[in-house]
């Protein structure tokens, strides 16, 4: 989708990039899209520095065209640390349109797309696990977000995980039976779960395929299958935990603060696993209020850059509408 934006009339660039695609929009000042697009994934820990950069480089200059750049925010899965922000501020040093921009993580981007209150929470559950907390004086809470070296569990991969762990379990008579054996074998298309473990110890193929997993656990625990109504009570537990640690750390407790949950597993919307996190957020921040995204973090990361270019309000609410619009049947573009 393209805007009839004046040639040489600046524009902003919001960036939103995970590990399966990367978005980038232009806007005008006054909040029109001016164009937006798509391409490969693009956080760093996946792809390597220079490859992120190479997507996020050529999906910039996609979007932004002829139109000079008065701000760019970039918010990248896998900036968890500062000093991989300061990492990827460095491999961008020199380039005309980064001068001045916004580095960070995507889980902003994902914040600001659904709510624009100072003092707010939002947590991702897709792949894996993470969240941010922020207050209205600046201060924020964050984590490292480095999996089980850090203490997170959960996502598409910790359940795929704990998934085949169950299963070998159960096929050895260390565990319950579980629905999810039957799952391993239609899904992964294997003779036997025996088969999968040999096939991922000796390298034939990838552990990351069990993220694919994750699916089984809600229609199993549907199906009322113990084991993975625990997957779903431990994930609940797990994505409360992290609104509990950045509500305390904050002062937030007693406070009506937007919760806001995003990630492919969260905006699934499983009954149990929602109903399970709010009833546990219930319990120790009565005020809090738990939404699901309603919109694409590409949204938030546009009004960021708008928000850092000192845009009105009015434009502010037209590029929430454009955005959410111009991102429904995205133009692909490669990284250079």
């Amino acid at each position: 989708m393209s805007g009839a934006a004046p040639i040489g009339a600046p524009v902003v660039v919001g960036v939103d990039g995970g590990g399966s695609k990367t978005d980038a929009v232009a806007l005008t000042l006054d909040g029109e899209v001016v164009a937006h697009r798509r391409g490969p994934g693009s956080s760093p820990h996946f792809e390597g520095l220079d490859a992120s950069v190479g997507v996020v480089g050529a999906l910039v200059h996609a979007v932004a065209g002829e139109h000079p750049v008065v701000h760019a925010g970039l918010y990248l899965s896998g900036l968890d640390l500062p000093i991989e922000v300061e990492q990827y501020r460095a491999a961008l040093d020199g380039v005309d349109w980064a001068v001045g921009a916004t580095i960070e993580n995507d889980l902003f981007a994902l914040l600001r797309a659904g709510t624009d209150s100072p003092d707010a929470v939002a947590i991702v559950c897709g792949t894996g696990v993470n969240a941010i907390g922020v207050r209205a004086d600046g201060a924020v809470a964050r984590f490292p977000s480095l999996g089980p070296l850090s203490g997170d569990w959960g996502g598409g991969a910790g359940l795929g995980e704990q998934v085949l762990w169950h299963a070998a379990r159960a096929i050895d008579g260390r565990g319950p039976a579980t629905l999810l054996v039957d799952e391993i074998i239609v899904r992964l298309g294997v003779g036997s779960v025996g088969e999968l473990i040999e096939a991922i110890h000796f390298g034939r193929r990838d552990a990351s395929e069990l993220t694919s997993l994750a699916p089984a656990v809600f229609e199993s625990a549907r199906a009322g299958d113990a084991v993975a109504i625990s997957l779903v009570e431990r994930q609940a537990d797990e994505l409360a935990d992290f609104a509990w640690a950045c509500l305390t750390r904050l002062g937030l407790l007693e406070r009506e603060v937007p919760i806001v949950l995003g990630g492919g597993i969260a905006t699934a919307r499983d009954e149990r696993l929602i109903g399970g996190v709010r009833d546990r957020i219930a319990g120790f921040a009565r005020h809090a209020r738990l939404t699901i995204a309603g919109e694409a973090p590409i949204v938030g990361a546009g009004l960021l850059a708008l928000d850092a270019a000192g845009a009105s309000a009015s434009a502010l609410a037209r590029a929430r509408v454009g955005v959410a619009a111009a991102t429904a049947a995205p133009a692909l573009v490669r990284a250079r």
